[in-house]
């Protein structure tokens, strides 16, 4: 698997950011790409929770179903493919001081062997990072237009 990691600050207490990162509703406003991030089933959160994504990459559309492997409330959630392009994402919430946080992210993905995944890694790869960078300045424009308590 390949994996990228990225850290970044937010001016905003960090059960607040986990919040926000939490609700699948926002997902679409702020990671890079994703035009779908729906419930399958009424779970809507925590561990065990399912949903369908779609993400635009280039030309591509890509699908998958994530689910929530890892949970503990305003710390970190943990997401892995069960279907679809093979991923997985952790997002960890850390409090600095004084209400400003730092979010760590570790995104890994498999692309398939043979043609078809030589072909998808051309066409992924070079967004991919510029794609992690971009979600970690969106998260953190909109973690600021949140109200700090």
């Amino acid at each position: 698997m390949i994996h990228l990691r990225h850290s970044a600050t937010a001016e905003i207490p960090a059960d607040r950011a986990f919040t926000y990162v939490d609700d699948h509703r926002t997902v679409p406003d702020w990671m890079f790409g994703v035009t779908r991030f729906q419930p399958v089933g009424k779970q809507v959160s925590g561990l065990g929770a399912l949903f369908d994504a779609s993400m635009r990459l280039g030309p591509r559309s890509l699908d998958s179903r994530v689910q929530v492997v890892e949970w503990e409330y305003g710390r970190s959630i943990v997401l892995e493919s069960v279907a679809g392009i093979r991923s997985a994402s952790s997002w960890t919430f850390a409090e600095i001081s004084g209400g400003t946080s730092r979010l760590d992210v570790d995104f890994a993905y498999q692309l398939p062997g043979g043609l078809a995944g030589r072909a998808l890694g051309k066409l992924i790869e070079p967004i991919v990072d510029t794609a992690i960078r971009e979600t970690e300045r969106a998260l953190r424009v909109q973690l600021s237009r949140l109200p700090r308590s």
